[in-house]
């Protein structure tokens, strides 16, 4: 542990931070122009660049059970639908309920040390998967466990945006954060791309295991993937835990803890364990909550999701505070001050309209296109009730489109916050709430009309079209949320604000595929697209008052 101050760092509150490491920085003074431009900016650049493949690796780990459990029905794994529809849902509750800590491990750990940690702990939940994989009498409990781990990826994005937040000038905080977020969501996009060709070919060698036998068509991006062809599905675990070790390395030597915003972190092993103790903690919170919602054989099935989902959220809130003790007990408590602040909690709601609905849709589009499109909706003579049980012949398939949506949603999401940075981002947020308004109750009809056809493909075309513009619309609300958040609060809370509105955005991906797939089997697709719909309105209207009308506390701009 070293006390020395960098060289020529100013008198005043920077020259009496305690430095742990060659990679604290404790003079750091982004808005002077002079300091930004001399090293400021080089500093920042650099940990961006680091930050964004960790970070896309993460959404890689967190979200590829979609992916998974499609092949694994194709392989013929012993599990049914309900059961394999676990894995997502454990994964999808626990990378957004793993995000409430790790709003705050910025302060508390360091950025370096926090983005580290969080990446480097990643690869137990690829290995794991890779092993049980390997063995389709592998038990339910070790996927469920392997989903659970992963959902730290999902945890990955608070505290990296968190990080990124305080390199840079606020004039510039739109477009570093549109990357750093836009990109890293390329993550849902690179696993839908690279899962189902690493399963090709046996890219591990003998250290990958044997492959398995298709029983089932899949497909990929190109096409097809016929019945009878040899598979690797254990890479889709393996190939994760290959690319995180350079990433790691790359976190360990090329970025820096900001002493102004992680002041007496307490050195490496100390920020680490903070790191480990808040998310063991908010292990057992999942656990319960999972136990208690899950249906049985799983769990009691005793909550239903809007029962469960704020219980875990408040029961994890309160906990950490609870169990802080010491320094890190008067870290939290300054951090929790977000929570007294009215604009948090609107910019919560902006923001589960936007990133909520672009992971949200990312996880439901996939499930919309089979059931809509893979069957015909005929009438039943016999009884006069509408089926959905035939099979389409022309159904397209969902493996091959459902990444176009994410993908537009992921690369635009950079546009937002550059578009924000130069005109405002609350006036981006109120257009691209407009635009969600339309394309959503659009979307609905155009399902209501497909789930009652014979031909449903016919409608398929505008039907993708209208989710492109949902996921390029919430894409680029993303970036101008961001933004606004920037303006808003300080840069000591920004950080922690950035982090909680993503945690609770990232429930989208567990909200979203229940309530389409409780809409489909209630044969009512349409009336999910406008329940979404009456919220993205409910929002625009709350945009507007609080950042936009003439007598708002805070005009943005």
């Amino acid at each position: 542990m070293s006390n020395k101050k960098p060289r020529n760092a100013p008198t005043g509150e920077a020259a009496n931070l305690q430095t742990y490491s060659g990679a604290d920085i404790a003079d750091w003074r982004p808005e002077d122009s002079t300091f930004w431009a001399a090293k400021g900016k080089a500093i920042a650049t650099r940990n961006l660049w680091i930050s964004i493949p960790n970070l896309l690796v993460g959404f890689a780990v967190w979200l590829m059970w979609g992916i998974v459990t499609v092949q694994m029905l194709n392989l013929g794994f012993p599990f049914a639908p309900a059961e394999l529809f676990t894995l997502t849902a454990i994964a999808g509750l626990m990378g957004a309920t793993f995000r409430i800590p790790a709003s705050f491990f910025i302060r508390l750990s360091g950025g370096r040390n926090t983005i580290f940690l969080t990446s480097t702990l990643l690869i137990i939940p690829a290995v794991l998967t890779g092993f049980a994989l390997q063995d389709q009498s592998t038990p339910l409990w070790v996927f469920q466990l392997c989903a659970f781990l992963s959902g730290i990826g999902g945890g990955n994005f608070a505290c990296s945006m968190s990080n990124i937040t305080g390199f840079y000038p606020k004039s510039q905080q739109g477009t570093a954060l549109g990357l750093n977020a836009g990109l890293g969501n390329f993550g849902v996009t690179t696993m839908q791309i690279l899962i189902p060709l690493a399963m090709t070919a046996a890219v591990f060698g003998t250290f990958g295991g044997e492959s398995m036998t298709l029983i089932k068509d899949s497909g990929w991006i190109l096409g097809k993937i016929t019945a009878g062809t040899a598979t690797y599905i254990q890479n889709a675990g393996f190939i994760w835990a290959a690319v995180l070790v350079p990433l790691v390395i790359a976190a360990w030597f090329g970025m820096n803890n900001l002493m102004p915003l992680s002041p007496n972190y307490g050195g490496t092993l100390a920020a680490f364990a903070k790191i480990i103790y808040l998310w063991v903690l908010t292990a057992i919170i999942g656990l319960v909550g999972l136990y208690l919602y899950l249906p049985a054989p799983t769990g009691l099935g005793l909550l239903n999701m809007w029962v469960a989902l704020p219980l875990i959220i408040v029961a994890t809130v309160v906990l950490m505070k609870l169990a802080a003790f010491g320094e890190m007990k008067a870290n939290i408590d300054k951090q929790y001050a977000i929570f007294r602040n009215k604009h948090t909690w609107s910019m919560t709601a902006l923001y589960i309209v936007t990133f909520g609905s672009f992971i949200g849709f990312s996880m439901a589009l996939p499930l919309s296109i089979t059931v809509i499109f893979g069957f015909q909706h005929v009438v039943d003579p016999v009884t006069g009730l509408m089926t959905h049980t035939l099979k389409n012949p022309n159904a397209p398939s969902a493996l091959t489109y459902a990444w176009i949506g994410p993908l537009v949603g992921a690369l635009i999401r950079p546009l937002g916050g550059w578009v924000s940075d130069k005109v405002g981002g609350s006036i981006v947020t109120q257009v691209i709430s407009a635009v969600m308004v339309f394309a959503s109750a659009a979307v609905g009809y155009v399902m209501l009309l497909a789930y009652k056809s014979a031909t449903p493909e016919e409608y398929f075309l505008i039907f993708m079209v209208l989710f492109v513009v949902l996921f390029a619309a919430s894409g680029i609300g993303n970036g101008s949320t961001f933004r606004t958040i920037g303006v808003i609060f300080d840069r000591q809370q920004a950080g922690p604000v950035l982090g909680w509105t993503s945690a609770v955005g990232a429930y989208g991906s567990f909200i979203a595929p229940v309530v389409i797939g409780q809409q489909i089997k209630a044969g009512t697709p349409e009336v999910a697209m406008y329940g979404f719909a009456i919220f993205y309105a409910v929002c625009l209207v709350l945009n507007w008052w609080f950042y936009l009308r003439a007598g708002s506390e805070i005009k943005n701009p």
